[in-house]
């Protein structure tokens, strides 16, 4: 297969270097899987154009199932000096709103700290750490080669929303309604008690603005909505942030970034004989809260394990691993994600989850984990509509 020309340059890399395997983008997914080929004895590379510790648009939330993988990989420490947020608020796009406590507290790591924590321990445990921009990717029968010098066994591509490895497997960026694009930033928290806080927005739905307090009198704040076939502002996006965030300056926030967001709802195959794609790459970015750090851990995971297993067949055993450990929860989120398209719907699970603790759990779970659509809390959502909620008959 022919390679992928793309602008970028190449730092320190020698030539005719061979790896076990060769991990593309050092974000979450990326660190995940050098950590997993590691454990299974393997000789690994991971390359990213950035030198660390450097900043990444993000929400900065880390759910507790995203510690769970990392402590499955012997990472513990990640958010180390930042404190737990035991709630979460959800205001619904008519103004209700449910605020319950979390099942397991969240917390608000800048991507700057979490993802330099998650690349020292990937190194700490022998992978190497270089800074290369990737330009092309040749599949061979027997290896993956990287702009003609680096060689490797297996290749993870975890390089993010517009991921080169994706391009090289032939698989365009997710189309418009399966792709959002958002705006963050860094503003003072709220006062109050610390809580994470999502505020849906009844114009341009799907969209919503967040607000998730760091600890250290700063709030990671910010907009997204589902992108439609039309462009989005910087002014736009800003507005929408002052509108849904009352007395959030925007003047004031500082380290405003854009970044888009690639919904699982429009996934790619996950990889091709000894390419496997993880995180973002994979748009595994979840379509109703766009939460990705805890499927970036787990599918890099998942996917530097197969790798380093057989090489040769790392996308057929990646692709079953991932069957069996998210399969069936990415369906359900799916459905929930084309649910929630509907306003009247989400205002009446807001209201379930209100009234319903088992409800409130589900949607977390949902939202920030692997959780799964039942009957009963779609049951609870159905009695929770009103008349007014329903669209008018024609």
């Amino acid at each position: 297969m022919g390679g992928v020309g793309v602008g970028g340059g190449r730092e320190g890399v020698g030539v005719g270097e061979e790896f076990d395997l060769i991990v593309v983008g050092a974000g979450p997914a990326g660190s995940a899987a050098a950590l997993a080929a590691r454990r299974a004895g393997a000789r690994v590379l991971l390359l990213d154009r950035a030198d660390f510790p450097r900043d990444k648009a993000c929400g900065d939330g880390i759910a507790a199932h995203a510690l769970d993988v990392l402590a499955e990989l012997g990472v513990t420490g990640a958010v180390a000096g930042y404190p737990p947020l035991p709630a979460l608020r959800l205001i619904g796009p008519d103004g209700g709103a449910v605020a319950r406590a979390l099942p397991r507290p969240a917390y608000t790591v800048p991507r700057k700290v979490f993802d330099a924590r998650l690349v020292a321990a990937a190194v700490a445990a022998g992978a190497q750490l270089r800074r290369h921009t990737v330009r092309r990717v040749e599949l061979r029968d027997d290896r993956v080669v990287l702009d003609g010098e680096l060689s490797g066994r297996a290749v993870v591509g975890a390089d993010g929303a517009g991921s080169v490895v994706r391009r090289a497997l032939g698989r365009p960026v997710n189309p418009d309604r399966h792709l959002a694009l958002a705006i963050r930033g860094y503003a003072p928290a709220r006062p109050g008690p610390p809580e994470q806080l999502i505020v849906t927005s009844k114009p341009r739905w799907p969209a919503y603005a967040w607000s998730f307090p760091i600890g250290d009198g700063r709030a990671n704040v910010g907009y997204g909505e589902v992108l439609r076939g039309e462009p989005l502002s910087r002014a736009h996006l800003l507005d929408r942030l002052a509108v849904l965030l009352p007395g959030t300056d925007p003047a004031s926030v500082t380290g405003l970034r854009a970044h888009h967001l690639p919904l699982s709802t429009h996934r790619p195959p996950p990889g091709r004989g000894r390419v496997v794609l993880a995180g973002d790459a994979l748009s595994l970015i979840n379509p109703f809260t766009g939460e990705g750090i805890f499927y970036a851990l787990l599918s890099g995971a998942l996917a530097g394990a197969a790798a380093a297993a057989t090489p040769e067949r790392a996308a057929v055993r990646y692709a079953a691993a991932m069957r069996r450990r998210l399969g069936t929860h990415l369906r359900h989120s799916s459905v929930t994600a084309w649910l929630a398209r509907r306003r009247w719907v989400v205002d009446a699970a807001v209201r379930a989850a209100r009234r319903d603790d088992r409800v409130y759990a589900t949607v977390v779970e949902l939202g920030l984990g692997d959780g799964r659509l039942d009957a009963r809390t779609l049951a609870m959502i159905g009695i929770g509509l009103s008349a007014s909620d329903r669209p008018p008959r024609r």
